[in-house]
């Protein structure tokens, strides 16, 4: 097994002073980091900390992150990073499943320090406070961190990824971009809570020796334009709100264009990109941004373009290597058609969820192979396969037993000169099921009523993918990843 603390602490004691983080203004080496890491070790040991405990961490980006998280696997223990804002019902749920040995949070929660051991520590500490933690039973040493994740059946859910998940994941992701290097700077903003900012802009640059310019959180942006400027970042792995934000700022001269056109490596994930992005980022850059795809449970990333010139539109790229995959019908059949539902199989993949086992029988077929839940198609291109995603199965539309894939819908209504973004989701139907019903937000100073959408619409889709209802907004409803939540609107397309 090969231990992620074996293969970072190693590139950072090489060359102590080198730099290794930009934060709040200023640069940070390779020492300091050692420095915060041993630092941690000390207290934790001192806290009575061992193997397989858990130490869950709800703090914003900052270099205690990356630091906690190598004093915790130095201890043979399990780093897990919750979100401070998911609400008091979902923590306490989540801690009772994970059973911490403590808690260490930004913030003081009352009700939670009443049943776990809690601390408060700022974002700025060098150093942390004593205290004295609860011993649990012990999880696998094997386990490097694990994440919660959402579910449908509103019972808290939690993914335990290995130090080889997320050891071999940085690896192939490596490999499928050839232009990343350990000279490189990159974008630390994106939730550490969520395994595309832990392990794709925290810990991988961290296995190749490359730095982070880390910002506590997207919002407020100042600090994030400010560390993609003053730290002069090479590489940005985001989400589509965050390159839709960045754009904007450019397009307005909030942010100096040449901040994001000195940019080598831009690469969305997370959610599907904009296609007007796309348009927008060759205009003001003079280049594209590459798309990429991945979950939770495959630490993360499966897919990924390997640069702006090979990669195809509207693909999110081939998959990395180390999986196998195959397509089955949405009735869990294997299938030899180009188009079905997405499972895979390799080194990256999770165990199985977090004392679920009847969760983990659900996802894992008797093969091994991850069902990850989006319908997608396949194409050949140069020699390679790429992958294009469909839609969710659960985003699927079923009009009069016909599929509509949101996405499709969703692309063509934004090519119309007067929409900026549309989302498409299903509302139930006496006679066809469900209909669909389009929510558009409009450029800035376009003007447009649902007529005008419905009729472009009509110009280039099937008659059973036409919206047949069309609600404006300003904006979207988010998760705290900067996904669209699509529930929340198929809700209240539905009048819940």
């Amino acid at each position: 097994m090969e231990r992620l603390e074996n293969i970072i602490i190693p590139n950072l004691e090489a060359n102590p002073e080198a730099p290794c983080y930009w934060w709040d203004g200023k640069w940070s080496t390779r020492r300091d980091m050692l420095s915060l890491v041993n630092n941690c070790v000390n207290v934790l040991r001192q806290s009575g900390f061992s193997r397989g405990q858990r130490l869950v961490v709800m703090l914003r980006n900052s270099p205690l992150i990356p630091a906690l998280s190598l004093a915790v696997w130095k201890l043979g223990g399990i780093f897990c990073p919750l979100n401070e804002k998911a609400g008091l019902e979902s923590l306490t749920g989540t801690l009772e499943l994970i059973k911490p040995f403590a808690v260490i949070a930004e913030h003081p929660i009352p009700e939670l320090a009443e049943k776990w051991p809690f601390l408060t520590c700022s974002l700025d500490s060098v150093s942390l406070p004593a205290f004295t933690g609860k011993t649990q039973p012990p999880e696998p040493e094997d386990l490097a961190i694990i994440f919660a994740t959402s579910g449908t059946t509103g019972l808290p859910k939690a993914v335990p990824l290995t130090h080889n998940n997320l050891a071999s994941n940085c690896k192939a992701v490596c490999e499928m971009i050839p232009s990343l290097s350990g000279s490189d700077t990159f974008l630390t903003v994106l939730p550490n809570f969520h395994s595309f900012g832990y392990t794709v802009t925290i810990i991988m640059p961290l296995t190749i020796g490359a730095k982070i310019a880390v910002a506590p959180s997207f919002l407020p942006p100042a600090a994030t334009i400010r560390a993609i400027t003053e730290a002069k970042v090479d590489v940005m792995f985001v989400v589509p709100a965050i390159i839709s934000f960045l754009l904007m700022s450019v397009e307005k001269g909030k942010m100096p264009p040449e901040a994001l056109a000195r940019i080598r490596v831009i690469c969305t994930g997370g959610d599907k990109l904009n296609p007007n992005c796309h348009k927008q980022a060759m205009k003001l850059l003079g280049r594209d941004i590459m798309e990429g795809y991945g979950l939770t449970e495959t630490s993360p990333v499966i897919t990924v373009n390997h640069d702006c010139e090979t990669q195809k539109t509207g693909s999110i790229g081939p998959v990395i290597p180390g999986y196998e995959y195959k397509l089955k019908t949405r009735e869990g059949q294997d299938t030899d058609d180009k188009e079905g539902v997405l499972w895979v199989k390799g080194p990256s993949v999770t165990p199985g969820y977090l004392h679920a086992p009847e969760i983990t029988a659900e996802r894992f077929d008797a093969e091994g192979f991850f069902n990850t839940g989006d319908y997608v198609k396949l194409e050949t291109h140069d020699g390679e396969e790429y992958v294009y995603i469909l839609d969710r199965v659960t985003d699927i539309i079923i009009v009069g037993g016909f599929n509509v894939y949101p996405q499709e819908v969703e692309k063509i209504l934004a090519e119309h000169p007067a929409v900026h973004q549309a989302v498409v989701v299903g509302m139930p139907h006496d006679i066809n099921g469900q209909i669909p019903k389009a929510y558009v937000i409009l450029e800035e100073g376009a003007e447009a009523n649902d007529r005008d959408i419905i009729r472009y619409a009509k110009e280039h889709l099937a008659h059973f993918k036409v919206p047949r209802s069309v609600e404006f907004v300003s904006e979207f409803p988010l998760s705290g990843t900067g996904k669209i939540l699509r529930r929340v609107l198929r809700d209240r397309a539905a009048g819940k």
